[in-house]
Parts: structure tokens; C-alpha cells; sequence
């Protein structure tokens, strides 16, 4: 075949392809099989193969391509992508036309679903999509071009050569590819996604465009935020507008002129939420008319024009069967209710936490009653009343330990009951996994169920007795080979290693989290020198409380804790701290995180701060120094804003440390 021949041919398979993907992404029907779309398409890529100079921007090889990158070039947004006001209430949403109606004459309203994704620029010129980025502040956001290329239903090119046009959509994860991503991730041992929002997100950010290649994202088009070429008077008009460039645009969009038919809209989304393939978590209203948007305007933060209505949490009543009594690892008892199953929010669910004795007084709930739950973010289930009394008074915790029988003590300063006795069965099964957990002493291969065969068979009574471990011990368990038995032991024997700050999180001093045990390390040096600390030394760190402080004061004068420590010491865990110190560019400088880094995990962001003697803060005050913004950043921001306090991205905060993520 000749080039002129060759030429032809590609442009033909271009067109074809391009059309059928159009058809099933965005208009979920099909004129061909997959079969004979993949013959097509195999047909260009030999073609395109033979021929390189011949291949097409907009072709549909390209969709994955380009090397990863290290990070996400800034992008300006020219037309601000602002966020919408919430409501909660019809009376609110009642309150917002009214307000309209007392502006501008006869208004009329778009009612669309509020898609529970990231939001992305998509810009297009002379026809071609030229950059694709995310929202980030409103104001600047990422480059991600070549991984948005890869969500199929976001045309590469459109039928109309514009000279500009900006659409404003939502990337989202269908429900279906959600769940089996997570249960991929499991299966791999990762830690899974908490909903499908997150997981676009994470997908989005991806540094290689083929791995977001595999996360089958997908996308609704809302808005237009410029155009040049084309003269637009409403939303609905610009809506059908792109729909016809080849954009997949907001699903049920309805142009209604009364508050009570907007009501009846929001009625009929919100019946249908849960079963839809996609997440939405409320109803969007807007101005129809453009002029009537500039009649009335915007404040400092959203438009006058628009509101979101937030849908409230489902509720459901079921039958509340029993109650089960969980012992934590530092002695609290926790009441946990089970319920007949029921379906919540898109899920099963049977059981949820009741907290403590005061929450079970408060709702007056106790086995048999009929109680009302919901899902708090639509995620975990919770409690909310009791719905019909069917029993005699509240449910009573039992005085004794329900594991080893102590009598169980509650302090004044809190609400939970605990059991005393340190060699509850329950606590040092607990505390153990504690110890062994990634964000403690992270001894890879530790979990739960090792743990329980270890002490069921015991070889282990307590944390210092898993450095006593030998393989010949370990190779006893059920199930447990040489190699497996070889890696545990070379695991916990690495742990030794571990710092200091890891090994007094991993003992589970109460109300001491990783970052506290950090601010003792950074303070002290070492653990003999944090054992022989006063309360008041104690709590003269910035960040820490009285509270805080006596807690850390008594357990480490407990004599249990103190034998342990003792133990631990002598069989060679490190007990000293070595501050990581790159150099002080950052001293007496105070940041504060917000929003989801391009790149680094938020502790990977404070590790790299801390290193360069600054401090990471979690809150904005008129002390801070620079708010580190990421994506969807929020309240945090916002007051920095008002304060003046320097903002920055991830790419500045590399570049003020030299590019150095070491």
C-alpha cells in the first residue's frame, strides 16, 4: 500500500472508531460488536505501525500514551472554577428562588444531578483538546492532559474547530469498577480506597497515564466556562450544545420554572441515588439565563445564581438483635449493636458502634427495640434513635470484663469503662496487633491471625515476647513453613530498628498518637529520658495538654510498662532517637496542610518538613507561615486567604528544598 493509499485508509479508521467509541461511551448504545471494533482497530495500529508520520492526534492508539512524569505542571485557570453553595433544607432551596425571584423577572432553573467525582477543565482549541487539568483552589490546578486522554468518553478532538472552548466536567468511578478495584486491592494486600470519589482522584493523579488507563474512569460535562466562535444564551442551550460536539454531558438536566417543580426534580434524583452506576450526592440548581447571572452576581466565595442541594443521610429502621461486647487494647470496653441486615446507602450492613454507656443512656436503646440507623458520609453506619420501645430500660454494660471477668473502672474525665487487669487476654491480643501495625513497629506479616495462633499456642504472651521468637518456634504453627517462618522472624528482628518515636506508638500510651510520640522524641531524645520526665515537662511541648501529659507521666511509671520497656531494651529494641536533620532552612517556619497532594501522602509532606526544622500545624493561625494546597482544598485555605498568609503548591514546596523528596 502506498502512503497517499495509506493516508486514506487511517483517516477513514479515525472517523469510524472515533464515532463507534462515541456511541457506546457517551450514548451507551452500539452499532457493531466488540469484535469488530477491535478488528478495525488492530487494522489502524498495523496501518499507524507502517506508517508513523500518518498518525492522527485524535486517534484512538493515542489515547495512552506519553512517558510518566515526576509531577504535575500548574496550570491558571483563565475563568475561576468556583464551588456552590449548599443547602440542606426545601426550605432553603425555597429561600434561594425567592431571592432570585426578587432580582430578575420570570427565572427559569436548570435541576441536574450533583456528580460525586473530581472536577477538570477541558480545553479545546481549533477543535483540538489542547490541556486537561483539575480544579485545584479554583484558581490553579494540574496538568493532566495524558491521563485524561485516557477516560474514553472525553473527546480528543470535536466536530466543531472552535478557536475555544473550555467545558468544566466531573470525573468520576462507575460503582462496578469501584468495587473491583478494591477488591483487587485487598487481594494484593494495599490498602483499598475508601469510596469511589477517592479512587478517581488517586487514579487521576496517577504519574503514569497507562495505570489511569486501567482505572476505567469516566466523566459527565456540566458547564462551559468560555467559548469563542459561538454565541450561547443559557445553561440547557449549552448543554445540548456540547452534547452535540460529542461530550457526555450531565445526566437528567430539566428546565422547570416553579419552586415546586424544582422540589419534584430533587424528589425523583434523590429516588433513584442509589441505584445508579455512578455516586451523586446531591441536587445542582442554576439560573437558565446567563444575563440574569450577571444581574445577580456572585459573593466572595459562590455565585448568587446556583445552589447545591446536599442530600441527607438515608435512614432505616430494623430490629436491633444483640449486643456484643468488645475489649479494646487499652482495657475499653466497647458495646457493638447488631441488627437484622438491612440495605443502606447501596450496602448491607448489620452492625454499628454504640460507644459507650452514656450514648445507649441518651438513645434508651437495649436488645429488641426497633432502632433507626444511617450511614454517617454515607459510609459508616451508625445508630441515630430508637424508633420503638420493645424492651424495659436501656442496655446495661456488665460490671465484670466480659473477657476475664475483672470488675471494669470508669475515670471521671471520660465515658468508656475499662478493664484493669494488663494480662486481659483481650487488651494484650490488641495491644499486639497495635504494636506490629504499619504506622507502629510495622513488622510485615503480623496480622491478626498470626497474632491469635501465636498466643493461642503460647509462644507469645506479650509484645517483648515476639523478639524471643527463633524459626524453629515459629515453624510449630499450623500452616507455617521454613520461608514463611524465615521472613517472619527476619521481620520482627528488622523491627529492632525501628525509631524511637514507632516504639512508644506501638506500646499504646493512651491518648498518644504518632505525631505526639514524634514531639516526645523531638523533645527528650531518648526513652530513659522521657521516662524520668515530669508531667508539667511534659506538657510544656507545644501541642501537648495536661491530659496528654499525665497520660504519658503515669503509664510510663506503671510497673508493667516499665518491666516491658526494661525487656524491650535488653533484647536489643532501639530506645534512642536520631532527629532527621537535613538543615534548618525551614526553622521557626510553621506550615499547615490542606486538601490531597499531587504526590506525597500528607505524613510523607510533614516527615519532609519536620526534616528541614520546620513544624507541621493543624491549624491556620496569624503564626502560620506558608498552607501547603492540594486538591479540593478547604476551610483551611479559605482562612488563609483572608489572612494573607503565603500559599503554596507541592511543585513550590519541592523547588524550596531543592527537588529533594529524599
Amino acid at each position: 500500500m502506498d502512503i497517499a493509499a495509506a493516508e486514506k485508509r487511517i483517516n477513514e479508521l479515525v472517523e469510524l472508531l472515533n464515532y463507534h467509541s462515541r456511541l457506546y461511551y457517551v450514548e451507551n448504545r452500539n452499532e457493531i460488536s466488540d469484535y469488530e471494533y477491535d478488528m478495525l482497530q488492530n487494522e489502524l495500529k498495523k496501518l499507524e505501525a507502517e506508517f508513523p508520520t500518518l498518525i492522527r492526534k485524535d486517534s484512538p492508539t493515542q489515547r495512552v500514551g506519553g512517558e510518566a512524569v515526576s509531577g504535575f505542571e500548574k496550570v491558571t485557570h483563565t475563568v475561576q472554577m468556583g464551588s456552590i453553595q449548599d443547602v440542606f433544607s426545601f426550605e432553603e432551596v425555597g429561600q434561594f428562588i425567592r431571592n432570585v425571584k426578587a432580582t430578575v423577572d420570570d427565572p427559569r432553573f436548570v435541576v441536574e444531578p450533583k456528580i460525586d467525582g473530581l472536577s477538570v477543565s477541558l480545553e479545546y482549541r481549533n477543535g483540538e483538546l489542547t490541556v486537561g487539568s483539575t480544579r485545584g483552589d479554583g484558581f490553579i490546578g494540574e496538568n493532566v492532559t495524558h491521563n485524561l486522554k485516557t477516560v474514553k468518553a472525553i473527546p480528543i478532538s470535536i466536530s466543531e474547530k472552535l478557536p475555544l472552548i473550555e467545558v468544566r466536567g466531573e470525573v468520576y468511578m462507575p460503582k462496578t469498577v469501584f468495587e473491583k478495584l478494591v477488591e483487587q486491592q485487598e487481594i494484593n494486600g494495599e490498602q483499598p480506597f475508601k469510596n469511589p470519589r477517592n479512587a478517581a482522584a488517586g487514579s487521576l493523579r496517577q504519574k503514569d497515564p497507562k495505570i489511569t488507563a486501567k482505572r476505567e474512569l469516566d466523566i459527565f460535562c456540566f458547564n462551559i466556562q468560555q467559548i469563542e466562535g459561538h454565541e450561547l444564551t443559557s445553561h440547557k442551550q449549552s448543554l445540548d450544545y456540547i452534547k452535540t460536539l460529542g461530550f457526555k454531558t450531565i445526566p437528567e438536566y430539566t428546565l422547570v420554572e416553579s419552586y415546586d417543580e424544582v422540589c419534584r426534580c430533587i424528589e425523583k434524583i434523590g429516588e433513584k441515588r442509589f441505584s445508579l452506576p455512578f455516586d451523586i450526592d446531591g441536587v445542582v440548581i442554576k439560573v437558565d439565563s446567563f444575563a440574569q447571572r450577571e444581574i445577580l452576581g456572585s459573593t466572595a466565595k459562590t455565585p448568587r445564581w446556583a445552589v447545591a442541594y446536599k442530600f441527607p443521610p438515608e435512614e432505616k429502621q430494623t430490629e436491633l438483635i444483640d449486643i456484643e461486647l468488645n475489649v479494646g487494647r487499652t482495657g475499653a470496653v466497647t458495646p457493638v449493636a447488631f441488627f437484622k441486615p438491612l440495605f443502606l446507602a447501596g450496602t448491607s450492613v448489620s452492625r454499628a458502634t454504640l460507644h459507650n454507656q452514656d450514648f445507649i443512656n441518651e438513645k434508651n436503646i437495649n436488645i429488641g427495640d426497633l432502632i433507626t440507623v444511617r450511614k454517617a458520609g454515607d459510609i459508616i453506619p451508625e445508630v441515630v434513635a430508637c424508633a420503638e420501645k420493645r424492651s424495659d430500660g436501656a442496655f446495661k454494660l456488665p460490671d465484670k470484663c466480659p473477657v476475664c471477668g475483672t470488675p471494669v473502672v470508669r475515670s471521671e474525665e471520660e465515658a468508656a469503662v475499662r478493664c484493669p487487669n494488663i494480662d486481659c487476654p483481650a487488651q494484650i491480643f490488641r495491644s499486639i496487633v497495635h504494636f506490629a501495625s504499619k504506622g507502629a513497629m510495622n513488622i510485615d506479616g503480623l496480622g491478626p491471625m498470626i497474632v491469635k495462633a501465636l498466643l493461642d499456642s503460647g509462644l507469645i504472651g506479650s509484645v517483648a515476647d515476639l523478639y524471643e521468637l527463633t524459626i524453629d518456634k515459629l515453624v510449630t504453627l499450623e500452616n507455617f513453613k521454613e520461608k514463611s517462618a524465615t521472613n517472619l522472624f527476619n521481620a520482627i528482628q528488622g523491627s529492632k530498628n525501628a525509631s524511637l518515636d514507632r516504639l512508644l506508638f506501638g506500646l499504646g500510651l493512651r491518648n498518644i498518637g504518632s505525631a505526639s510520640a514524634k514531639l516526645l522524641c523531638d523533645r527528650f531524645g531518648d526513652l530513659e529520658h522521657i521516662m524520668a520526665a515530669s508531667a508539667e515537662e511534659i506538657a510544656s511541648i507545644e501541642g501537648f495538654g495536661t491530659v496528654m501529659a499525665e497520660s504519658v507521666f503515669n503509664e510510663l511509671k506503671e510497673p508493667h510498662m516499665v518491666e516491658l520497656i526494661k525487656k524491650l531494651k535488653a533484647l536489643g529494641v532501639n530506645t534512642s532517637y536520631e532527629k532527621l536533620l537535613v538543615d534548618e532552612r525551614f526553622a521557626g517556619k510553621t506550615f499547615v496542610l490542606t486538601g490531597t497532594l499531587p504526590t506525597l501522602k500528607r505524613d510523607e509532606a510533614k516527615a519532609l518538613i519536620e526534616k528541614y526544622g520546620g513544624k507541621a500545624s493543624g491549624s491556620v493561625s496569624k503564626k502560620t507561615d506558608y498552607v501547603l494546597a492540594g486538591e479540593e482544598a478547604g476551610s483551611k485555605l479559605t482562612k488563609a486567604q483572608e489572612l494573607g498568609i503565603t500559599i503554596i503548591s507541592e511543585e513550590e514546596f519541592f523547588e524550596m528544598i531543592g527537588g529533594n523528596q529524599e
